[in-house]
């Protein structure tokens, strides 16, 4: 297995669809913004996520907002663009997603706290029980909603 965590913005507000024997499937599209020698690059995730597991998440996401994903790399899948240039797809089955401390709100609530916590994270009962926060794998203290850690950063 493959597994990769990604930290980026959604592309487009979350797709549900369902196959023909009725499962439900939801993609996400992830930018990743990488910078390398003074140029900024971009790559384009496909996040499938399978059943309802992020059903709670989903109306907090919607196009820009922050997200980390952690899955399942696919096999990349290698297409030919509009402008003939060939391009990579790369596929991602997420088994854990949370949302980035680094976004913006995307709801404030009527007593004007965020609508959903920047470090709330969802994922499978296996991922949940296992899962640590980026305070614990620093061996420093878990970071508050909008402080930074020196090993963190920001997208």
């Amino acid at each position: 297995m493959n597994y990769l965590v990604i930290a980026g913005h959604l592309g487009a507000d979350p797709e549900v669809r369902f196959t023909s024997g009725g499962k439900k499937v939801t993609t996400l599209r992830v930018a990743v913004r990488t910078r390398r020698a003074n140029a900024d690059d971009t790559i384009w995730y496909r996040v499938s996520i399978w059943g309802d597991q992020f059903d709670k998440m989903m109306p907090y996401l919607k196009k820009g907002s922050a997200i980390i994903v952690t899955g399942e790399l696919q096999k990349p899948e290698i297409f030919t663009d509009r402008d003939g240039k060939p391009q990579i797809s790369m596929n991602i089955t997420a088994t854990h997603i949370q949302f980035s401390p680094f976004g913006k709100p995307d709801r404030p609530s009527q007593d004007g706290q965020d609508s959903a916590p920047a470090n709330q994270a969802f994922g499978t009962p296996r991922d949940n029980a296992n899962s640590v926060s980026s305070g614990a794998q620093t061996g420093k203290a878990p970071s508050m909603a909008g402080e930074t850690i020196d090993d963190e950063i920001p997208f």
